[in-house]
């Protein structure tokens, strides 16, 4: 296989398009750009009752960059109502590649020491390219999106990307927009400076992981570098609930 070169990626989504593969174990990707774009407006993020009980009671720890390799790695595994993904290994090496240059982030869930939920993305100026999410444990990706939608507002950031509409997603808020607004609010946004470290300050990845159980620090960064720490579930449903 043909390594996929990062740079080509991000001029990918500077001009709206990324990549996806037929299957996890497919040899090459394919490019997309979708005639209608799934957007989810930072400024009209829908929180439900619900979510907002269970991030103010502070079930799942929440950190970011912590474990970008291991939230791939489960967005890409196959589950019962999901037998195939479109995350191959080129994939899985490209977006580690940007992680590694600080233009894709993780958010992760944590509940007892074990990763149970997530997403990842990529970060080019003031935009944030959702590109998928996984869950473990009932809610957990769901508390991942409202944590992500309360950093970005945070950040000044002013687009998050979701590439498609689903279902699931319309709940939060997400619609879709055509192709030609979705590039004049690219074109926009790209030209801006999203602050992905604004919701918190950094602390030591020691303090950091502080408290987990055997294993679960397996594939983490470095104990000697730094990174985002935990940040209250009662924090992102005030920031939520906010007025812009």
């Amino acid at each position: 296989m043909t390594p996929l070169d990062p740079d080509l990626l991000i001029r990918a989504y500077s001009v709206g398009v990324f990549p996806m593969a037929d299957a996890q174990d497919a040899p090459d990707v394919f490019w997309v750009e979708p005639k209608r774009r799934g957007i989810l407006p930072l400024d009209g993020f829908h929180l439900p009752r619900s979510l907002a009980k269970v991030l103010r009671a502070e079930r799942f720890e929440l950190t970011v960059d912590r474990a970008f390799g291991p939230v791939m790695r489960a967005c890409a595994e196959a589950t019962p109502d999901r037998p195939s993904t479109w995350i191959n290994d080129l994939i899985l090496d490209a977006y580690q590649a940007l992680f590694d240059r600080g233009q894709a982030h993780s958010v992760e869930c944590w509940r007892a020491g074990h990763l149970v939920g997530g997403l990842y993305g990529v970060h080019l100026g003031a935009a944030f390219f959702g590109e998928s999410m996984f869950t473990r444990e009932r809610d957990a990706s769901k508390v991942a999106l409202a944590h992500l939608v309360a950093r970005l507002r945070a950040g000044g950031f002013t687009l998050l990307d979701t590439q498609f509409l689903t279902d699931h997603l319309a709940r939060f808020g997400t619609v879709e927009v055509g192709r030609d607004d979705y590039r004049l609010l690219l074109s926009s946004s790209i030209r801006g400076v999203g602050d992905w470290g604004a919701l918190a300050a950094g602390e030591t990845a020691g303090e950091v992981f502080a408290g987990l159980t055997d294993g679960a620090a397996d594939d983490l960064p470095d104990p000697t570098t730094t990174v985002f720490g935990p940040v209250s579930g009662k924090r992102i449903a005030q920031l939520l609930t906010q007025t812009s």
